[in-house]
């Protein structure tokens, strides 16, 4: 079979397993890539009118197969890239990348094709040629002023992809509505982290991290209650194209000055979302990178960033959280799950070491901060449909009533009790059942006749009550994960190697032949009697969930938002609550 055959029956797969990728100390370099996949960057640059005098590969991902090469044209330099992702993912950011030079924005503008084509697929991935800036200089990471600009150039990229909607056929990237669902993995994490601290406490690192973890995950409580009480939800209900789009992988090489101000570049991870989250990322990786929190540093790069994309009091409290929650810890605590040994004997103690550092003044800058809040304007946001719908209009249901000569409470009965198996299933947040019930009967028992149906209570309580319901849901599920992983924990305590086994089959997920995820499919908690009582079990705690929803529309508002708080707040908080 001739070699133009085999290029045209070539499949890009990751290539980090090649002998020609790892450098003498194990690890994987960037400057390889297989024969196969230049010579199909060949004839992939034949699609395109340019004659090509020489090509000279910049990087390579060989984890996931993608590559970059500048290339010197008889139209100037170019680069030719090959997308790591699948076509239709890879297409949405391609026409968000067309769609931002349309705009104005500073980023390469592609080349079509001599068909009119912004990429081509070959090798089973897209494939794109660019413009070659030059020349780019990465910004001073030790001078504000330059850090200004990296945070001004942020907020104009941001600003200029709002209103982007993606060509037909694209597979659609969001993050925008999947805040919550990333704060409770970090939460769920850090209860893995303990389990491994326990399990490998021979290492004088397990030490260390189960002495701070604590408080750790009492602030990623905190703060992800302050998350869930935000404005959040109405922000997000105005629409992915209000919002545009977040980098995701913003910094200092991604953003580089050049002609005119700073250039993006690397825009194949674009995704929907609230675009700040790429500022929170900036300022905390640029606060552990110099050792520790500085007010005119962060006040500095919200201003610049704010002078290229203005932002309202709701985004900004939105930050403030994000930045109060704990993801530089785990960030950088995270490839525990994968190698725990290796990990805990080598790098873990450092880390932890400079966390403690970082943190010294973390939450004096933040107090600080939060100072600056009523420096911006409100957003408008109107109440999201999602929770307007969610509450039935009354008058519908009165004429039917009516209709069928039902006499109508002048009072709504409070709903009963939980019963035992909601009981059960709602664990350590059982108390919570009892005292909404208990204070749903003395109010019922001791409220006046209202005026008008309750409606108007419900109205009022709309927001919170929807809110709460999902994060029962979400707590729920949280639980049940957590007791897998404690019963895999408990079958065997008889020897070392097994325990560290099952610590590693629990905490790691599944990525290229590692660890598994938590939950392994090995097991009786994976057979059809397993997963059935687990259906069961959700049905009972939704069940139980919408009741104590319910309950609190009876009671005050006072007393809803302390069972909201000692709901899903710290131990100390819902001890304050069984005292109250």
């Amino acid at each position: 079979m001739s070699e133009s055959n085999e290029t045209n029956r070539y499949v890009i797969v990751p290539w980090d397993h090649l002998i020609e990728t790892q450098s003498p100390d194990g690890s994987v370099h960037d400057q390889f890539v297989p024969p196969e996949l230049e010579e199909l960057a060949r004839r992939v640059m034949r699609s395109y009118d340019m004659t090509v005098s020489s090509m000279r590969l910049i990087t390579a991902k060989p984890d996931k197969g993608g590559a970059i090469w500048r290339i010197e044209t008889n139209h100037g330099p170019r680069s030719i890239k090959v997308l790591h992702r699948t076509p239709n993912r890879s297409l949405f950011s391609i026409g968000a990348q067309d769609y931002l030079v349309r705009q104005g924005a500073r980023v390469p503008a592609l080349i079509p094709t001599t068909d009119g084509e912004l990429y081509v697929v070959a090798g089973g991935k897209a494939w794109i040629v660019t413009e070659w800036i030059e020349p780019l200089t990465p910004v001073s990471k030790i001078d504000l002023q330059g850090v200004r600009e990296l945070c001004r150039g942020l907020g104009e990229f941001h600003r200029l992809s709002r209103g982007y909607t993606p060509p037909f056929g694209a597979v659609k990237a969001s993050r925008l509505y999947r805040w919550a669902q990333h704060y409770e993995k970090i939460m769920m994490k850090l209860s893995w982290f303990a389990e491994i601290a326990e399990v490998y406490s021979e290492f004088p690192a397990a030490n260390t991290l189960s002495s701070m973890l604590p408080q750790i995950r009492a602030e990623a409580s905190d703060h992800y209650m302050m998350f869930r009480d935000s404005a959040y939800d109405r922000m997000v209900a105005m629409g992915e194209p209000y919002w545009g789009l977040a980098h995701q992988d913003y910094g200092w090489s991604n953003g580089q000055k050049g002609p005119g101000g700073i250039w993006i570049i690397d825009l194949d991870g674009v995704a929907y979302d609230i675009p700040i989250r790429d500022l929170r990322k900036l300022i905390t990786s640029t606060m552990v990178d110099n050792g520790g929190w500085d007010i005119n540093w962060v006040r500095g790069m919200i201003e610049a960033y704010n002078e290229g994309n203005p932002i309202d009091r709701e985004t900004f409290e939105l930050l403030w959280i994000d930045m109060a929650f704990p993801n530089e810890f785990y960030k950088h605590v995270k490839e525990i799950v994968y190698d725990p040994e290796r990990f805990m004997a080598t790098e873990l103690e450092p880390i932890l070491r400079l966390m403690q550092t970082v943190d010294l003044n973390k939450w004096d800058v933040l107090s600080e901060l939060k100072k600056d809040m009523n420096r911006y304007p409100s957003g408008e946001y109107p109440a999201a449909e999602a929770e307007a719908a969610f509450f039935m209009p009354i008058e519908p249901l009165l004429g039917a009533a009516a209709a069928l000569g039902s006499a109508v409470p002048s009072v709504l009965e409070p709903l009963p009790g939980p019963s035992e198996a909601e009981f059960a299933a709602a664990g350590p947040y059982a108390d919570v059942l009892l005292q909404e019930a208990a204070a749903g009967r003395e109010y019922a028992e001791t409220a006046p006749v209202p005026a008008e149906p309750f409606i108007a209570l419900w109205e009022v309580a709309a927001g919170r009550a929807v809110r709460r319901r999902r994060r029962l849901r979400r707590r729920a599920a949280g639980r049940r994960a957590s007791g897998r992983m404690s019963a895999a924990s408990a079958n065997s305590r008889s020897g070392r190697t097994a325990r560290r086994t099952r610590a590693g089959n629990r905490a790691a997920p599944t990525v290229n032949g590692r660890a598994r995820a938590a939950g392994t499919r090995a097991g009786a908690g994976r057979t059809g009697a397993g997963t059935s009582g687990r259906n069961a079990t959700s049905g009972r705690q939704r069940t139980a969930a919408g009741r104590r929803m319910r309950v609190s529309r009876n009671v005050g508002p006072v007393y809803r938002s302390a069972v909201m708080t000692g709901s899903f707040g710290s131990g100390r908080r819902r001890e304050s609550l069984r005292r109250r």
